[in-house]
């Protein structure tokens, strides 16, 4: 059974699939030897290499997919490295042992919100693929008065410099004075499409903030710069939503009374385990 080169490795973490298929244009990507193509299939005795190294056959096995709900505050980038030295998303993400932390679409550097990642690039690629209408949320503080004439347009479709856009959903959110709040809702993820099409109207934006990303909504108790896991079923929802299989369950737990901790003084049972000792949580 063979698969495409970019899907394979997408799914053991090493990017998405959009950002592997750059790598195999820009001839990083190599199969037995040769220079790979974009659509190759490859299959399990194949010998695939990155700015060659070899990609382990362990690390193609399938990896279990795990996915952050992440608040980003205003300040940071979606990227790993910035050259200006400013902070990134990255930066307070927990270490991974398999693959890497792939950002589900990006936030610029003055809106907030919630930003997903995941070890799973083929689910990265899916959920921000236009194809599959992952719709996002967003909290949107304008400045001054919108005419209904203005929202009518924003909900019916503005013409941007790529391609006609529009809010599927848009409601108001209330407010006093100057400032108003709206929450708007998009299928696509264009380069500051939100902001672009309140602009197209003349309306400034005072504050943007993403509050949902398809069904992970951002919890107040998730600070910013903080971030939390999803659980099995979470994911399970998320990969039902673009059309992937649930993995395998994990294996229960082992029933009976547990076995008492060993260490080289014998059992740990009735004392407390060394600090030196202890397994960091």
């Amino acid at each position: 059974m063979t698969e495409k080169l970019q899907k394979v490795l997408a799914r053991a973490g090493l990017g998405s699939r959009r950002e592997i298929e750059g790598w195999i244009t820009e001839g990083r990507v190599s199969v037995n030897g040769k220079l790979a193509q974009l659509g190759e299939r490859v299959g399990e005795n194949d010998v695939l290499r990155v700015d060659g190294h070899v990609v382990s056959k362990t690390r193609l096995q399938s990896v279990r997919p795990r996915v952050l709900v992440y608040h980003k505050p205003v300040g940071e980038v979606t990227s790993r490295n910035d050259e200006a030295g400013r902070p990134t998303v990255f930066d307070n993400l927990p270490p991974i042992r398999n693959g890497r932390w792939i950002a589900v679409g990006r936030l610029d550097i003055n809106t907030s919100g919630l930003l997903l990642f995941t070890n799973d690039g083929e689910l990265a690629n899916r959920l921000m693929h236009p194809s599959y209408t992952v719709d996002r949320e967003y909290a949107v503080r304008v400045l001054g008065e919108v005419s209904p004439e203005q929202l009518k347009a924003l909900s019916e479709g503005v013409q941007l410099e790529d391609g006609i856009a529009r809010f599927t959903q848009l409601r108001d959110g209330g407010g006093e004075g100057a400032n108003h709040w709206y929450h708007v809702c998009l299928e696509e993820g264009r380069n500051r499409e939100v902001r672009r099409l309140w602009e197209s109207q003349g309306i400034t934006i005072s504050r943007l903030m993403r509050v949902r990303y398809g069904p992970v909504t951002l919890h107040k108790r998730i600070r910013p710069g903080k971030w939390e896991e999803l659980d099995e079923q979470g994911i399970n929802l998320l990969r039902q939503l673009v059309s992937l299989e649930a993995p395998e369950p994990r294996a229960p737990a082992p029933k009976g009374k547990p076995k008492p901790l060993k260490t080289r003084h014998g059992s740990a049972q009735g004392r407390e385990v060394p600090s030196s000792r202890r397994r960091k949580r």
